[in-house]
């Protein structure tokens, strides 16, 4: 099976789907001539041409309203966000617009649009572009919201989000673009509100999504060495969400930590952490954690900034604390 990056993934995903159907297109900052900021569009614009790979002006609320427009006559766009922390600009647009038209029109207009870019934290980015802004999109009736961890989810994901007739939030990571993986050469997708279980255990169920996984897994083999053996859970679909994996994983190991490199505070890890609580509270045998970043905004400072951040070190540390080893 092909070693690839979660860059080629996408790009793999974003060519054959449009391979397959014509009415997909891809409009964005810099997604054209220069192949995207990412380099995940690489090229597309030199097979589909200038009519299907599209760049945009610098205005996130104009392009992704053209997005949501194109989607409502027929086509099925993918808009790309340079970061999702531009897509603030557009939040009236994804809101009012592409998340209740089908509701407000009785079920006759659907739309069908991807809006993807990276999310979360990267590296010496400051405040204003290292969000992870999952939340918002969780909170909002209408949209579906997708995480992948790995280069074989982002394609599978992708595909699925692409073919959907509804709108899509679909979050990748800067720092995982370069992440390689085996992904099959044969066509495959990954369907919604289906959780991963990436490794069986029996003693606690880590649960993340997107970059933290990586987190979760080197947490896990340095407590394999003191006998804690975790299960580890990628939610992949925020929304909807795999709440039977969630709960049949809870009810087996009988403690939880949760991990989102988001804030805390109504974060999609603290909603995780309400319904194992709400659902499993017989089953539990310690309290639910939620390990998150800190509630600041994010340092410019290199030190600070992973300080602020989830690390295997604070994991390692939350799941001796329910394990009773501390």
């Amino acid at each position: 099976m092909p070693v690839i990056t979660v860059r080629e993934a996408l790009r793999q995903a974003l060519e054959e789907e449009m391979d397959r159907d014509e009415n997909v297109i891809l409009i964005g900052e810099e997604v054209a001539e220069y192949n995207g900021a990412y380099k995940v569009s690489v090229n597309l614009l030199d097979k589909f041409g200038p009519d299907r790979v599209i760049d945009t002006p610098i205005s996130e609320e104009g392009f992704t309203g053209i997005g949501i427009g194109a989607a409502l006559v027929g086509l099925r766009p993918v808009v790309e966000w340079m970061t999702v922390n531009f897509s603030l600009q557009a939040m009236d647009q994804v809101y009012n617009n592409a998340a209740k038209m089908l509701y407000m029109s009785g079920g006759q207009l659907n739309v069908p649009v991807v809006f993807r870019g990276p999310n979360g934290p990267a590296e010496y980015l400051g405040s204003q572009h290292s969000q992870a802004l999952q939340s918002i999109f969780c909170h909002c009736p209408g949209l579906k919201v997708m995480a992948p961890s790995s280069a074989y989810d982002a394609k599978g994901m992708l595909k699925t989000a692409i073919r959907d007739d509804n709108p899509v939030v679909f979050l990748e990571s800067e720092l995982m673009y370069g992440w390689k993986g085996e992904v099959p050469e044969t066509e495959y997708v990954i369907p919604f509100g289906e959780a991963n279980i990436k490794r069986s255990g029996a003693d606690v169920t880590l649960i993340s999504f997107s970059k933290p996984l990586k987190l979760l897994m080197d947490a896990s083999v340095e407590l394999d060495k003191e006998g804690i053996d975790t299960e580890v859970i990628d939610l992949r679909s925020l929304k909807p969400l795999d709440e039977i994996t969630i709960y049949n994983s809870v009810k087996k190991t009988n403690r939880c930590v949760i991990v989102d490199e988001a804030w805390p505070f109504a974060s999609v890890g603290s909603h995780v952490a309400y319904l194992v609580s709400r659902n499993c509270f017989d089953y539990l045998d310690a309290p639910v954690l939620l390990i998150s970043s800190e509630d600041v905004p994010m340092p410019y400072n290199h030190r600070l900034e992973l300080a602020a951040q989830p690390s295997v070190k604070k994991i390692i540390d939350a799941v001796k604390q329910v394990s009773y080893r501390i």
